[in-house]
């Protein structure tokens, strides 16, 4: 192998679609090859070369089970088929050059063609952002109108949540540590908000979003999510029209960490006092309900 994928791993712009990739061996390992195509999407384990290659291919072995036993007839552990034929059915829809052939309502064709084409003057937005949003878009509003090929798609998420978390359908957006997903959050607010607003009898959209974040601090960074800050992404990154702007004034956005949903005590209790109170009866249930912590939150 050539230094060259040392040299020069990165062989794409942020700003563009992935037109190239360096080829990796079944190991793992760069071979020096770069193919003029997007690397399909595959759960790669890279693995260091050893000095000495005798035990290599155990090692291999053991590194590639990890996904074995996992996978049952109700769940699927590998789901990269559907990811590739979901991005090539993306690309393609992308490249309608005719606004009317998207099957998205006007609304959501001015945002797209606003993120592909304005002139940012201040921060553009990646590919990869835009190609998430777009994903949810296409998911939301262009596959329930394409018949067979795109209720595969829904049926497919609609079956994947009845198994996992039915009551609670949930769709995943997976980007790379960095990419900015903060970001595509507030695109995706942007998106809903403004077709919520202006298509009020629609089902398809909400202006009400919970956001759940690990801690205080991330909570903190988060109020740019908020349209009243003046840190505000859909103005300071020129990521909404200015004349859609007021329409994010009627977004409900609640941003708060995990912790606000654990239970807490209705009633100030030492344990001395619990046992008192308790004697031999049955235990204090001094816990909230889940539907005071909900009005709570």
């Amino acid at each position: 192998m050539t230094s060259q994928f040392f040299e020069k791993p990165i062989l794409n712009s942020p700003y563009s679609y992935p037109a190239h990739h360096w080829e990796l061996d079944p190991a793992g390992q760069p071979t020096g090859r770069i193919i003029d195509r997007r690397r399909r999407a595959e759960f790669i384990t890279p693995i260091p070369k050893p000095k000495k290659r005798k035990d290599a291919a155990r090692q291999m072995e053991m590194v590639f089970d990890e996904g074995k036993g996992l996978s049952t007839a109700k769940q699927q552990y590998d789901p990269t088929g559907p990811i590739n034929e979901l991005r090539r059915r993306v690309d393609a829809w992308r490249e309608l050059a005719n606004p009317n052939q998207w099957n998205v309502t006007p609304e959501t064709a001015r945002l797209l063609q606003h993120w592909r084409h304005h002139s940012f003057g201040n921060i553009r937005p990646f590919f990869c952002q835009i190609e998430a949003v777009e994903t949810l878009i296409w998911l939301s509003e262009v596959a329930p109108k394409l018949g067979k090929e795109g209720h595969f798609f829904t049926d497919l998420l609609k079956v994947t949540n009845d198994e996992s978390n039915r009551g609670l359908p949930r769709l995943a957006l997976k980007l790379a540590t960095g990419a900015g997903k903060t970001t595509v959050m507030a695109m995706i607010i942007a998106w809903q908000t403004i077709n919520a607003v202006r298509r009020p009898n629609s089902k398809n959209f909400t202006r009400g979003f919970l956001v759940v974040t690990p801690g205080i601090t991330i909570r903190d960074r988060l109020r740019v999510l908020l349209p009243n800050d003046p840190d505000s992404y859909y103005q300071s990154r020129e990521l909404v029209p200015p004349d859609m702007l007021a329409d994010l004034d009627r977004a409900k956005i609640v941003i708060t960490n995990f912790h606000a949903f654990k239970l807490r005590e209705t009633m100030e209790l030492s344990a001395g006092g619990r046992a008192l109170l308790q004697g031999r009866g049955d235990e204090i249930q001094s816990l909230e309900t889940e539907g005071q912590m909900l009005q709570r939150v």
